[in-house]
């Protein structure tokens, strides 16, 4: 069943999330080379994020929403449910994805051979469908199903990018992802082992009854191990800044504002809805073991981007730290610790996508985004770069900018527990990401290109790339200063997951 003022077309909408994309795959591939398949990926895109609009909307106004897949109900059939925080998640994979697909056909054309371009929107729409899948299912083993396909399409992405190094990274994260995803469904099966059903739903009221036993433990330790790998959290980390520094532009921007949320959602979801609070956190203590790699994550990936040389690689490791900041907020477990980590999805997503599409602008004009490259472009690129400096402030947590009001809530949790020396820590290491945004910005508008090489004569990036890199800039400042939606959906969510909501 779905809310109940819902009727006609929209009671089909948890299904139309997952089928579209899906059969639009195969569609791209039969459109050929071209436009064509560009066309109907970002047509399904699109539709695909005002779907995940409505489905938001009919949450905050009716509460959860349950869709069961053929008419069986749960837990004998496989179930959607949608409550606030993967209707929150729907609509940041969806809005990062329409809009990296945007950008992608101009530098797609510049990045991926043309034979390659129908397969390309081919993994992206598998991508897309894998990752709106795990975010929408009710079902513990359907998270692995849709994690494998998001995965597998990842790869190809990846291994897009036109070079050896590119094929190096996809085996690597292949390898990486192979392993996180036999943990997670290794885990799944304890869990199933012990309670009978995989309704995530129906495992939170069996497993209590349970929870004592050692394959219960063993099936929490294999998911712990299996997501943290998924998301990237230190130290399952190592496939990340290679994934991010040689896939297309396109992808990376699309991979990093939407495919490690997703890998955060999967944590809350299990240890928050199927272990629940009071076994993972009371019993389990599941948060002394998240927050040292929290704080380590943070401080190493932060200090280790100071010294990229290239900058892609440099936002790969600050994107580590930034895994590292949900983590921090999951960790506290409050209210405010996880309405700053979950608002943190949303925000991360606006602008670490904005700062991999001002790179991919420069790629195309200059071939290149090594620091060195980067000379004078401020000048020669303006309104490229002057998204990038807006990210960058965002990044750092400047106020009026969407970091801002991240790391505000996630101070806010430290200092309600007392813990002073936590709130100082979020501060000094916002300012490590100043030292490695600075290092572009020094070099962009304060040096000067060599006469007669590619800086020099580079011109603005295409209209085509520029709208959508402006758009998430803009979404940068507006929910920077509105918080109005992105807070009072990760506060309902926080207080959902924490069991104190209606």
């Amino acid at each position: 069943m779905i809310a109940p003022a819902a009727g006609g077309l929209l009671a089909q909408l948890p299904a139309i999330q997952v089928i579209v994309p899906l059969v639009a795959a195969p569609v791209c591939v039969l459109m050929g080379r071209g436009k064509r398949a560009w066309a109907v990926a970002v047509v399904v895109s699109w539709c695909a994020f005002l779907t995940a609009a409505a489905l938001l909307n009919q949450v905050l106004d009716h509460g959860v929403i349950r869709y069961s897949l053929g008419g069986w109900a749960a837990p004998w059939g496989i179930e959607y449910r949608i409550d606030e925080i993967n209707a929150f998640v729907l609509l940041i994979v969806s809005a990062v994805s329409s809009l990296a697909l945007v950008f992608a056909r101009t530098s797609v054309a510049r990045e991926v051979a043309e034979e390659k371009g129908a397969l390309f929107y081919c993994a992206w729409m598998l991508c897309l469908t894998g990752l709106l899948g795990i975010a929408i299912t009710g079902d513990a083993f359907n998270v692995f199903v849709f994690l494998e396909i998001s995965s597998l399409s990842t790869y190809v992405l990846v291994s897009l990018g036109g070079h050896r190094r590119a094929l190096v990274s996809a085996f690597r994260y292949l390898v990486m992802g192979t392993i996180g995803a036999t943990f997670i469904l290794i885990g799944v099966g304890l869990l199933y082992l012990m309670t009978g059903t995989l309704n995530m739903v129906d495992l939170s009221q069996r497993i209590p009854e349970v929870s004592n036993t050692r394959t219960v433990y063993a099936a929490f330790a294999f998911l712990a191990v299996g997501i943290g790998l998924k998301m990237a959290l230190f130290p399952f980390h190592a496939w990340l800044p290679g994934a991010y520094a040689e896939a297309p532009s396109a992808v990376t921007a699309f991979i990093a504002g939407a495919s490690t949320k997703v890998a955060v959602y999967v944590l809350l979801r299990f240890y928050f809805t199927v272990f629940g609070p009071s076994i993972a956190f009371e019993d389990l203590r599941f948060d002394l073991f998240l927050m040292p790699l929290a704080l380590i994550c943070i401080l190493v990936m932060s200090v280790i981007a100071v010294y990229q040389n290239d900058i892609k690689r440099t936002l790969a490791y600050s994107s580590l730290a930034q895994i590292g900041y949900m983590v921090l907020g999951i960790s506290l477990v409050s209210v405010a610790g996880l309405t700053g980590g979950i608002v943190h999805l949303f925000n991360h997503a606006m602008m670490k996508s904005a700062l991999f599409m001002s790179l991919g602008c420069v790629f195309y004009r200059v071939g290149s985004v090594s620091l060195s490259s980067l000379e004078g472009l401020g000048r020669r690129m303006p309104l490229t770069f002057a998204a990038f400096v807006v990210g960058a402030l965002s990044l750092v947590g400047v106020p009026m900018t969407v970091g801002f009001v991240s790391k505000w809530y996630l101070i806010l949790a430290a200092l309600d527990r007392g813990w002073w020396p936590l709130a100082a820590f979020i501060v000094l290491t916002s300012l490590i990401a100043l030292a490695y945004v600075w290092r572009v910005i020094e070099v962009a508008y304060f040096r000067t290109a060599r006469e007669g090489s590619a800086q020099a004569e580079a011109e603005e990036a295409p209209l085509l790339m520029l709208v959508p890199l402006w758009v998430l800039v803009a979404a940068s400042v507006y929910f920077g200063l509105d918080t109005s939606l992105t807070v009072g959906v990760a506060e309902r969510a926080a207080e959902t997951l924490l069991g104190s909501a209606r």
